[in-house]
C-alpha cells in the first residue's frame, strides 16, 4: 500500500474509532513499519489542513476531532449533558494525578475530609483505576489515573500535568488552586 492509499485508510479507522488509537495497534492494524505510518500521519495531517476535522495526538494515541473553531456549531447539534466534575471529584483526581500510585487514607488525610464517595464516582467514571495494593498492614487498594483521564482532560501523558507552583492559588485566594477543566 503506498502512502496515499495508506493515509486515506487510516482517516477511515480513525474515524471509526471512539478511542483514541495507540501506534501499536495501528501497526497491527495495518501490517506496515512505524516509519510508514509515520508519513501516512502527515499526509493524512496535510490533507486536513483544509478540513473541518483535524489529526490530534492524545492520551497515547491518534484520533480525529473537530476544529475547535466549530466547537460551539457542534455543539448545538450534539446539545451534550454536561459532564463537568464537582470540585471534591476535581480536588480528589488532581491529588491521585499528582500523588499516584495513593491510598483513599492518603487522599482522605491530605483532603482533610473523607472521600470514599468521590473515589467511587471517579473509578465510575473510568478516571480513575486500582492499581495494585500497597505492601503495609490492611494492603490498602493503590489508586491511579487511566488513558481515559488523559483524554478527559487533553493530554497525551501525564508529564504534560502542570507543573504544581502552576496550581498555587494567587496570595489569599484558595479557590482558584485547582482550575483544571477538560479539553
Amino acid at each position: 500500500m503506498d502512502i496515499p492509499q495508506l493515509s486515506r485508510a487510516l482517516e477511515c479507522v480513525l474515524f471509526v474509532a471512539a478511542e483514541p488509537v495507540p501506534m501499536k495497534t495501528l501497526v497491527e492494524v495495518f501490517r506496515v513499519e512505524e516509519q510508514q505510518l509515520q508519513q501516512a500521519i502527515l499526509a493524512l495531517e496535510g490533507r486536513l489542513q483544509a478540513s473541518g476535522l483535524q489529526l490530534v495526538q492524545v492520551a497515547g494515541g491518534y484520533q480525529l476531532c473537530t476544529r475547535a473553531e466549530y466547537a460551539e456549531i457542534v455543539a448545538r447539534y450534539l446539545q451534550p449533558q454536561p459532564s463537568k466534575l464537582s470540585r471534591a471529584a476535581l480536588e480528589t483526581v488532581a491529588i491521585i494525578a499528582y500523588r499516584q500510585p495513593i491510598t483513599l487514607p492518603e487522599i482522605e488525610a491530605i483532603r482533610g475530609v473523607q472521600s470514599e464517595g468521590v473515589v467511587r464516582t471517579l473509578l465510575q467514571r473510568g478516571l480513575i483505576q486500582e492499581v495494585g495494593r500497597k505492601p503495609t498492614a490492611g494492603r490498602p487498594v493503590l489508586y491511579g489515573t487511566t488513558p481515559q483521564f488523559l483524554h478527559y482532560f487533553g493530554l497525551n501523558s501525564l508529564e504534560e500535568l502542570p507543573e504544581l507552583e502552576e496550581l498555587s492559588p494567587p496570595e489569599g485566594n484558595q479557590s482558584e488552586a485547582l482550575e483544571l477543566s477538560p479539553g
